[in-house]
């Protein structure tokens, strides 16, 4: 489907539920898609996604964290360590960012269905905003002397994902690579001594 969803190839059935999760989500939105749109679409059995998930909000809680650690693995591939670290920084949110400007229902859904799932959502949401903080103080901390602290990596993390929220309510997610300036500089803004 795109670089946020992994192939079908890669896990069998389990990676099939979670792109036939993302197809439906995409076609349908989170609301209206039911198990049996899933499993149409993963041209798998209504078995097989009760072998692998329970409801309906945990495929959607499987298919946030497995979106979010692909889209932390293309943030990752584009950090080359040749360069200074603000350059890797800037490098890094602009693939990141498009990354996810590639499908605007996915990342509505995402962004936005995730917290409608109450405590399970938000628990999710915070596990994938804590690895993102925590990769983030590694490239930046990696050789400096003032070490950016983890309550500041995660403000960092927090405001670039609400900038991101802001752009997918005003229907401008194909637009998120125009803010990797802006949350370029918000990182180099909190990482001066």
């Amino acid at each position: 489907m795109n670089q946020l969803v992994p192939s079908s190839t890669e896990t069998g059935h389990y990676s099939r539920l979670l792109e036939g999760m993302a197809h439906a989500v995409a076609a349908k939105g989170y609301a209206e898609t039911t198990i049996a749109d899933i499993v149409a679409e993963a041209s798998v059995s209504r078995r097989t996604f009760y072998e692998h998930f329970t409801t309906k909000a945990e495929c959607l809680i499987a298919l946030y964290e497995a979106a979010s650690h692909n889209a932390l693995k293309v943030l990752s591939d584009a950090i080359d360590p040749s360069h200074g670290w603000e350059e890797q920084v800037e490098r890094a949110l602009g693939a990141y960012l498009g990354c996810m400007s590639v499908n605007p229902v996915l990342m509505r859904t995402l962004f936005i269905e995730i917290l409608g799932l109450g405590a399970e959502g938000l628990a999710a949401r915070r596990r994938v905003n804590q690895e993102i903080a925590d990769y983030m103080l590694g490239v930046v901390n990696a050789g400096r002397a003032e070490k950016l602290s983890p309550q500041l990596a995660m403000a960092v993390v927090g405001g670039i994902h609400e900038l991101v929220l802001q752009a997918i309510e005003d229907g401008k997610v194909t637009e998120l690579p125009e803010l990797t300036k802006t949350a370029t500089r918000l990182v180099k803004a909190v990482t001066r001594p």
